[in-house]
């Protein structure tokens, strides 16, 4: 009993230390995702943004599921912003039901990314040689990746941390997709904000993704910090 006391306390105030040294970092990932959540009504290509995709305001009428599928995925900045907001002013961030509803909306994003990438896979998309690999390679590939790295350190990574990587994945993943298919949209630098602010947040993005891997190496998951996340 004392022994579980004392380890349980231990667990307590290495969680408050990274906690409290990772305030920076949530603090800078934040101010990313607010612009990301921005990016989400701003015109990606043709003066249609993200909202007007899913919400089938497309120039000409032309609206459906395809663009749906790759307008949605933009607005999973917004559940980010609200975790990066509790991980810098509440310890608790979410209970289950949070994170259940958090990877609903991640796994609709990755089904939507991957059936988006069916039309590249079968040479059906109209796109040139370079923009089909350039697709499939990192919409699938970071999809793929990911996967592969929560599989093989799902016992070091805590339950929020995987939340976080599964937005950032699913985010990267289409945005990776949409800056390579309308990369050569025609328009004015106001008509098609969205894809060069995107385009800009990508990195750093892709970066918070690598560090949340390489922070999680090599700490095993304590059943404490388990459930308080």
């Amino acid at each position: 009993m004392e022994d579980h006391s004392r380890t349980a306390l231990h667990n307590e105030i290495a969680g408050s230390n990274e906690q409290a040294g990772s305030t920076w970092v949530n603090t800078i990932a934040l101010s990313i995702w607010l612009v990301a959540g921005v990016v989400a009504f701003l015109p990606f290509a043709l003066d249609t943004s993200p909202w007007d995709a899913v919400t089938l305001r497309v120039p000409g009428n032309q609206g459906n599921w395809w663009h749906v599928l790759v307008g949605f995925p933009f607005f999973l900045a917004y559940p980010m912003i609200w975790i990066r907001l509790r991980l810098l002013f509440s310890t608790k961030i979410f209970k289950s039901v949070g994170r259940w509803l958090i990877w609903g909306a991640v796994g609709i994003s990755v089904i939507g990314t991957i059936l988006v990438e069916v039309p590249f896979l079968l040479h059906l998309a109209g796109t040139s040689e370079w923009q089909r690999l350039s697709v499939v390679s990192l919409g699938l590939g970071i999809v793929a990746a990911s996967a592969i790295a929560l599989l093989v350190r799902r016992r070091h990574i805590s339950p929020a941390r995987a939340c976080l990587v599964g937005i950032d994945t699913a985010y990267l993943a289409n945005a990776a997709l949409c800056l390579v298919v309308y990369s050569g949209a025609a328009g004015n630098a106001s008509s098609k904000s969205g894809w060069l602010v995107t385009m800009v947040i990508f990195w750093p993005i892709a970066f918070e993704l690598i560090w949340l891997f390489v922070q999680g190496f090599g700490r095993p998951v304590s059943k404490l910090n388990s459930r308080a996340a």
